[in-house]
């Protein structure tokens, strides 16, 4: 019998910028002129983002000479389905985009996601960028090429890893968010500092009112500094093999809680109660210090943040999500303020 060795070793440079500006949106038409990603951009993005901001940037590209077409869909994470993704699909292919055509993210977390699911699978993979309209999704969902929708048990448990072309940052567009949505985004830039800069934590601690307040300056700095933290960890670990796991910190039990209250539990709100829990694992193994766990639940408790709930996740809520192999599951558990491990736990 003939056997034939198929050879597909290659390299591929994803490395992307990450425009962080205030006003950077006005200089879009001329930085995808220069990215030249596609003959015509689907502008995807949400009902409610769509009303804000969609329709402003979408007119504005097409005057400066940018082809696009809005695609939106039911703002909110019951959205983020297969479903939503076939139709989004559909009506590209509708409206004529090919594989010379790219995709704009353009909204929070939600939007990203499906997005960036939707640009890695219409007609086998289509380049996008990602314009981020809410703090979380600045420092956390924009970066690092996660991607993914929710089935019923559990949340992005269907996804892709595909780096965006590009980031486009504008502090402007964060000054019309909600302080709900202020908090949202707190819930993970509090997690950076506690995994990885203590320096960061404590000028955490110094600054949020600062950010409630929309300080221009404080927030370009927590948005950098959070995002070098991510770049930092993602690009040492794009499939998450090891170390991008840290980034999960709080989110073993926080994405249990959010499945268990049917998404109604803010992400950035359900991981600061995951990050509260894991503290209390770790100090009950005796890897953190009750002082160091005191002081990043007040931290969240400054900001806004639940630091408790009234779900209680089973072990069968917990084996459902991606951060199990069915046998045990990985938590990420601090051990001072500014570093944390994996700690694997046997089911």
């Amino acid at each position: 019998m003939p056997i034939i060795q198929a050879k597909h070793k290659k390299e591929i440079d994803d490395s992307y910028k990450v425009f962080i500006e205030k006003g950077v949106v006005n200089k879009l038409p001329s930085l995808l002129k220069k990215i030249n990603l596609g003959q015509k951009y689907a502008i995807i993005t949400d009902s409610k983002t769509a009303k804000i901001h969609g329709q402003t940037i979408s007119k504005f590209l097409n005057k400066n000479g940018i082809k696009n077409e809005i695609f939106s869909f039911e703002s909110g994470e019951k959205s983020k389905t297969l479903s939503t993704i076939e139709e989004l699909a559909e009506s590209m292919v509708e409206k004529g985009f090919n594989r010379k055509d790219a995709i704009i993210a353009l909204g929070g977390g939600v939007v990203g996601d499906i997005a960036g699911f939707l640009a890695s699978i219409y007609l086998r993979g289509i380049p996008f960028v990602q314009i981020p309209t809410t703090l979380l999704a600045a420092v956390d969902s924009a970066i690092g090429g996660k991607t993914g929708v929710d089935l019923k048990i559990g949340k992005n448990l269907l996804g892709t890893i595909t780096q965006p072309k590009a980031v486009f940052i504008d502090i402007n567009l964060l000054k019309t968010l909600p302080e709900n949505q202020i908090r949202n985004g707190l819930g993970e830039i509090i997690k950076y500092g506690v995994i990885k800069d203590e320096k960061f934590f404590s000028y955490l601690e110094k600054n949020l009112s600062k950010v409630f307040n929309h300080d221009e300056k404080v927030l370009n700095y927590i948005i950098q500094k959070s995002i070098a933290i991510k770049v930092e960890v993602v690009e040492n670990d794009e499939k998450e093999a090891k170390n991008r796991m840290l980034l999960n910190y709080g989110h073993t039990y926080g994405h249990a809680l959010e499945t268990m209250s049917n998404y109604t539990l803010l992400h950035g709100y359900a991981i600061s109660i995951g990050m509260v829990i894991a503290n209390e694992m770790a100090v009950a193994k005796k890897l953190l210090k009750q002082k160091d766990a005191d002081r990043i639940k007040a931290l969240l408790e400054q900001a806004g943040l639940p630091v408790y709930s009234m779900y209680k996740p089973t072990m069968k809520n917990l084996t459902t999500d991606k951060k199990s192999d069915g046998k045990s599951i990985n938590f990420i558990l601090p051990t001072k303020i500014g570093n944390a491990i994996i700690y694997n736990q046997k089911i």
